[in-house]
């Protein structure tokens, strides 16, 4: 899947509003896990294996986010990166970030979250992405758009992988890649603590979510 009428644009797109956006609405669903239970009990089977998923999940996300600034770290907008995970997905940072935020759901035992979690985060970088293509293209012109054409927009081909002999990186970028990727874990120990207090009756539950 590509994209289809991109306009090239000669300003790159600015991120603060994706995170600004991407950070509020975290807030708003650690304040939403405060007024809801999975209709999984804790310590159920059902409930143990959807939080072991989620934890994979969360993993998957953290590793796949530090291998793909590996690649882009530093030259993201700057060059035309299409080895490694970008041979394979035209986005993959956002690919893992998704598959992240589909874990978190899991971690709290509940699929209708993990579902809800995961279709946000595809949306919220499906028009990141779009953005960000426009000013490629006008950038690298028809070499983006061969890739884009060779390349699957979001849901990674492992068939057209390919690297490259030589692997250059920035370490500040990896550095904050990986901190990052610590506000993903983070919410294990968060959603324990949910667990804990509900169970415990000092925080009630409005909703059940399945």
């Amino acid at each position: 899947m590509t994209y289809a009428s991109l306009k090239p644009v000669s300003k790159a797109f600015v991120q603060r509003k994706r995170l600004i956006f991407t950070r509020v609405a975290a807030v708003l669903a650690v304040l939403l896990l405060f007024l809801t239970k999975p209709a999984l009990s804790e310590g159920s089977h059902g409930h143990e294996t959807l939080e072991f998923l989620g934890f994979c999940l969360v993993l998957a996300c953290v590793a796949g986010r530090l291998w793909s600034i590996l690649y882009v770290g530093g030259k993201k907008n700057e060059e035309l990166v299409s080895a490694g995970p970008f041979s394979m997905t035209q986005n993959p940072l956002y690919f893992f970030s998704t598959v992240g935020a589909v874990g978190i759901g899991l971690l709290y035992g509940s699929l209708v979250a993990a579902a809800v979690l995961g279709v946000a985060s595809f949306l919220i970088f499906r028009v990141t992405a779009r953005k960000e293509a426009e000013y490629l293209l006008g950038k690298f012109g028809p070499a983006y758009s061969a890739y884009i054409k060779a390349t699957p927009r979001f849901w990674p081909n492992p068939l057209l992988y390919r690297d490259s002999d030589e692997l250059q990186f920035s370490t500040r970028a990896l550095k904050r890649t990986f901190f990052d990727g610590l506000y993903f874990l983070a919410i294990f120990p968060i959603i324990e603590l949910v667990e804990y207090l509900r169970e415990s009756g000092l925080l009630p539950a409005i909703i059940t979510l399945y």
